[in-house]
């Protein structure tokens, strides 16, 4: 299976109203300090993906703006605020309320 393939199998997982860090992605598709690799992937998605791309944050819980993707951080907020996560006043989200804990860390999953 590819990088960008495991990648995608992880972001698949992650449930409605949780949320993931890229480097989180990476750890769990077998990918440790790739999470560049995971916007790659994530970035090179066609629009109408069925693939939850919107859970996927940065480090600090905060949607890592894309250049060349306009409505893309807008989306991505809505997208998220529609699944019951709620943003402080900085744009960032707690991940210790919205991240996904998946119950095995390992990749044997995916």
């Amino acid at each position: 299976m590819s990088a960008h393939a495991r990648i995608l199998a992880v972001v698949r997982r992650i449930p409605r109203g949780r949320v993931a860090t890229y480097g989180q992605v990476a750890a769990l598709a077998g990918l440790p300090n790739q999470a560049r690799l995971v916007g790659y992937a994530l970035a090179a998605l066609p629009a109408a993906t069925a693939v939850p791309w919107h859970r996927v944050l940065n480090a600090r819980g905060a949607i890592s703006l894309r250049r060349g993707a306009d409505g893309a951080t807008v989306e991505q907020r809505l997208r998220l605020e529609r699944e019951g996560v709620r943003f402080d006043a900085r744009g960032r989200l707690s991940l210790a309320d919205y991240g996904w804990r998946p119950r095995s860390p390992s990749s044997q999953e995916i």
